[in-house]
C-alpha cells in the first residue's frame, strides 16, 4: 500500500487534500479489529451532507477526513471476514452496522445501536456518526465487512458500469427510500423538492416504482434544465410562492399522491434568506389527504448557523397540525441502505436505471477535491465522483 491521501475538513468553507495515516483494523477507540477489511478506493463522492459540515452548519472539528459514499476493492481483510475475498469490487453502505444488534436484525441499519456510542447510527467521515474515517480518500478500513460490503458479481463489468454502480454507497438508496416512504407506485404524481443529486435520484426511483408524473421543484435554473433534460417536469420556485398552482398548470390538480424533501435544514424560501421548515410545510399542504411524505433531506439536532435559537437546535416551526387534519404520514431518517441496494445494483447491471447520467456523474481526480467541493457549493447541476487512483479514468 502506498501512502494514503484524503480529503480533510479544515474550518468553515474550507477542505485541503491532505497527505493522512494509512487505515488499520482498528475501531475508533483503538480496539484491534478482525471483522473488517481495507479497501483501496475506486471511486468517492461528494454528497451534499458533505457540504453541510464544510459550509460549517454543524458541530464538525477540524481535521475530519470526509466521504461516506465509497465503492472500493478489498486488499486486506480481518481473519474474521468469511465471505469476501481480496480483489473483489464492492460498495460500501453510507451507514456503518454492527449487523448484530436490534435495529440491524429487522433491517433498520441506517440506526445501529452498538457503533456510535453517543446516538443511534454511524457513517464514515460524519460528524456526530462515531468517529469512523472518511473515505474520500486512496484507502479506508470498512468495519463489520461480510454483513456491510455489497459484492459486485462481475469485476470486469461492474467497472464497465461503475459510474452507476458508485451511486448505491448513498444516493441512489436514499432517494429510492425517499419514494418507497411516500408511497410512490403505479400511476402515482410525485411532487419531488430539490434538483440535486437526492432529489434527480428520487425522481428517477419514482420513476421505476411507476410514478405517471415526476416534478423536480427547485431554484437553481441550471439544475432545472438538467432535470427536463432526463425527462421530469421542472417546477421553477423562482417564478411564483403558489406551489400548489403551480403543480395545478402540469398536472390538472393542486395535490400529489406523493411528496419527497431532498432539501433538508438550509432551505430557503423566496425571500432568499433560510426558511428551514418551508419544504416541510409545503409537502404537507401539497399531498392529498391519507397521502405520504418522504423526507431523505438531511435535518440536524444542532446547527450553528441557523436562523433562530430554536433552529440551532433542530426545533423548526412546522405546520403540524395540517399534516395531522389530512391524515398524512411522514417517514424520516438515515436510509437503511442495505434494504435496496442490491434490488438497485441489479436495475443497473441490467440497464434499467442510468443513474449517472440522471445526476450528472463527473469525475475528477482526488486531487482536485477542493474545486469539486467548490463548484458543488455554487449550484452546479453534477454529481462529482472522485477518482483516487485513476481507475475510472481509465
Amino acid at each position: 500500500m502506498s501512502s494514503n491521501r484524503g480529503v480533510v475538513y479544515i474550518g468553515p468553507g474550507k477542505v485541503e487534500v491532505q497527505n493522512i495515516a494509512d487505515p488499520k483494523l482498528e475501531a475508533p477507540d483503538g480496539r484491534r479489529i478482525e471483522h473488517g477489511v481495507i479497501l483501496k478506493v475506486v471511486s468517492t463522492n461528494i454528497c451534499g451532507s458533505d457540504q453541510h459540515m464544510v459550509r460549517g452548519r454543524t458541530t464538525a472539528e477540524p481535521g475530519l477526513i470526509l466521504g461516506h459514499e465509497i465503492t472500493g476493492e478489498v486488499i486486506e481483510k480481518g481473519s474474521d471476514v468469511e465471505i469476501l475475498e481480496i480483489g473483489d469490487i464492492v460498495s460500501v453502505p453510507f451507514n456503518v452496522a454492527c449487523g448484530r444488534c436490534r435495529c440491524c436484525r429487522e433491517g433498520d441499519t441506517g440506526v445501529c445501536l452498538t457503533v456510535n456510542p453517543s446516538r443511534a447510527g454511524g457513517a464514515y467521515g460524519y460528524v456526530d456518526m462515531g468517529g469512523w474515517i472518511g473515505g474520500q480518500a486512496r484507502y479506508v478500513m470498512v468495519p463489520y465487512a461480510d454483513f456491510n460490503l455489497l459484492k459486485f458479481p462481475d469485476r470486469d463489468r461492474a467497472m464497465s458500469k461503475i459510474r452507476d454502480l458508485t451511486m448505491l454507497s448513498d444516493i441512489l438508496p436514499t432517494g429510492f427510500h425517499g419514494a418507497w416512504k411516500a408511497g410512490v407506485g403505479v400511476g402515482s404524481v410525485v411532487y419531488v423538492a430539490g434538483a440535486g443529486p437526492v432529489g434527480l435520484a428520487a425522481a428517477a426511483s419514482a420513476r421505476i416504482l411507476g410514478a405517471a408524473v415526476v416534478m423536480v421543484g427547485d431554484f437553481n435554473k441550471e439544475r432545472l434544465e438538467h432535470a427536463r433534460k432526463v425527462g421530469f417536469e421542472p417546477v421553477d420556485l423562482s417564478k411564483g410562492d403558489n406551489l400548489p398552482e403551480m403543480i395545478a398548470e402540469i398536472t390538472g390538480s393542486p395535490e400529489v399522491d406523493a411528496a419527497i424533501d431532498a432539501v433538508g435544514f438550509e432551505a430557503r424560501g423566496h425571500s432568499g434568506g433560510e426558511q428551514p421548515a418551508i419544504v416541510l410545510n409545503q409537502m404537507m399542504q401539497i399531498t392529498r389527504a391519507a397521502g405520504s411524505v418522504g423526507i431523505p433531506g438531511l435535518y440536524v439536532t444542532e446547527d450553528p448557523g441557523a436562523v433562530d435559537d430554536a433552529a440551532r437546535h433542530g426545533s423548526l416551526s412546522m405546520r403540524f397540525g395540517l399534516g395531522w387534519a389530512k391524515a398524512q404520514s411522514f417517514h424520516t431518517g438515515q436510509t437503511p441502505v442495505l434494504k435496496y441496494n442490491r434490488q438497485l445494483m441489479q436495475a443497473i447491471l441490467h440497464d434499467r436505471l442510468p443513474i449517472a447520467d440522471i445526476v450528472n456523474a463527473t469525475i475528477i481526480p482526488l486531487d482536485e477535491a477542493v474545486q469539486g467541493y467548490e463548484s458543488f457549493d455554487q449550484g452546479v447541476a453534477k454529481k462529482f465522483v472522485l477518482d483516487p487512483h485513476g481507475m475510472l479514468a481509465a
